[in-house]
């Protein structure tokens, strides 16, 4: 049984009474993570002491051990092998340095994006084809991939949620599609869906993930990784990301331990418990998340964005979320909004001028909140947060 409340006291900043809502844009850090950081640059520079029958040479130094730890880390995260993951300093970083070392199978080749994401800038100079979101819910139909996709195509970039609507993209039937029409790879945005959901790389049917692992409450560090190592030689250049801080990397290995603990009492291994306590969060928070949309659909002076609305439809319930909402209260901008909220001890985010949410005309209206599930998160922030919205009507 997920316990959010034993899962609070892992979180030593939730103490001073905020309810924090804003995982979406700055997540809490566990106090796991902070420890992992503070030691990491500690220690980086200085040389380890190898024990006997170790493989570290005697003038090794901490921060290489680091590197090896952070590495595993986010390989059980995934469900991989260690060589099958690059380490970053950004997702931008990676992304560049993965554009450039496919430069030559890309260039006369195409590409095909989802609207307006982040990553499509490292590839505009390639023949880039857009997939459309639906206005109504949000979310990208995968039934159009089967025009966008030929022979020509080598990439396809899939967002694997929208990061402030919460609709989860139907990655598997993307890369269906898609490697049933051509030799095409599918590239991940994970960064929306990893703090929610366990993602084995071989399930989603995908050939490279990105994460953000910030965006779980992780140092400010990214990942690529690829489903097979046999991928490496395919470059047309060597993958090159330059060098990471050691200090950073020290938190990696505690921020995975964190998430293969929220379950209690899970044995066996890291990779395994890590499976089994995701799998745990996703249930608690899918619960969380309905119970978040039954309470604010009840206010009749709050929207829900993709969610209430003739727009979305009566397919909306149908539709795969991760805990992520974005809603706007009728006839008050959302920064007055907002500071309710804040003087209410409740954390939440100004939604920014993402297109998709401008397509959405949520600015017309004097722009929108979003909230972002936690694991500490419960029932009662989420009670709070109505009665809170309530009174504004």
């Amino acid at each position: 049984m997920y316990d959010a409340a034993r899962v609070r006291g892992l979180y030593t900043s939730l103490g001073e009474g905020w309810i924090y809502l804003n995982a979406g844009e700055r997540p809490q850090i566990p106090e796991k993570v902070v420890s992992g950081v503070s030691t990491a640059f500690r220690t980086g520079p200085l040389v380890e002491s190898p024990e006997p029958g170790s493989r570290h040479s005697a003038n090794s130094v901490f921060g290489a051990s680091h590197l090896a730890s952070a590495t595993r880390a986010v390989a059980d995260l995934f469900s991989v092998r260690s060589d099958h993951v690059v380490l970053g300093p950004s997702s931008f970083v990676l992304v560049r340095a993965l554009s450039h070392a496919m430069s030559g199978r890309l260039r006369r080749s195409g590409v095909v994006g989802a609207r307006d994401h982040a990553l499509n800038e490292a590839f505009a100079r390639y023949n880039l084809t857009i997939a459309e979101p639906d206005l109504g819910t949000g979310e990208i139909p995968a039934w159009q991939y089967r025009n966008l996709i030929d022979g020509s195509t080598r990439l396809v970039i899939v967002p694997g949620a929208h990061p402030y609507v919460g609709t989860a993209t139907p990655v598997e039937d993307i890369a269906e599609i898609t490697h049933s029409a051509s030799r095409a790879w599918v590239l991940l945005d994970a960064t929306a869906l990893a703090p929610y959901r366990p993602i084995d790389i071989d399930s989603y049917g995908v050939d490279i993930v990105l994460v953000d692992l910030a965006a779980l409450g992780g140092p400010t560090l990214s990942a690529l990784v690829f489903r097979d190592t046999s991928m490496f030689p395919r470059f047309d250049h060597p993958l090159e990301v330059g060098p990471i801080d050691s200090g950073l990397l020290g938190g990696v290995s505690p921020l995975i331990d964190h998430y293969a603990g929220l379950e209690e009492d899970l044995e066996g291994q890291r990779a395994h418990r890590l499976r089994e306590s995701m799998a745990s969060l996703d249930v608690y928070l899918s619960s969380l998340l309905r119970h978040a949309i039954e309470s604010l659909r009840g206010l009749y002076n709050v929207h829900l964005v993709g969610i209430t609305g003739e727009a979305a439809g009566y397919g909306m319930a149908a539709i795969d979320r991760v805990p992520r909402l974005t809603f706007v209260v009728r006839g008050i901008d959302a920064e007055t909004v907002q500071q309710r909220l804040f003087s209410n001890s409740l954390v939440t985010s100004l939604a920014p001028h993402d297109p998709l949410l401008e397509n959405m005309g949520v600015f017309e209206a004097g722009g929108a909140l979003s909230i972002g599930l936690a694991p500490f998160n419960t029932y009662a922030d989420i009670d709070h947060l109505t009665r809170v919205l309530a009174s504004l009507g």
